[in-house]
């Protein structure tokens, strides 16, 4: 099951200015371009340190 927690997130406004021009030059919204950075984060950590195994 794929679920999604809900997660407040407190960001300075300079950055979250930046992040939203990211997410609109790849046509996302802030929320989907925020987790598409995380996805890639994981993914490379897990390609260096292998897979991190978590319970469902």
């Amino acid at each position: 099951m794929n679920s999604q927690r809900p997660y407040s997130l407190r960001v300075d406004e300079v950055a979250y200015e930046k992040l939203r021009v990211i997410a609109r030059e790849n046509n996302r919204s802030i929320n989907a371009q925020i987790e598409y950075l995380i996805k890639q984060c994981i993914n490379q950590f897990e390609r260096q340190q292998g897979e991190i195994e978590v319970e469902e």
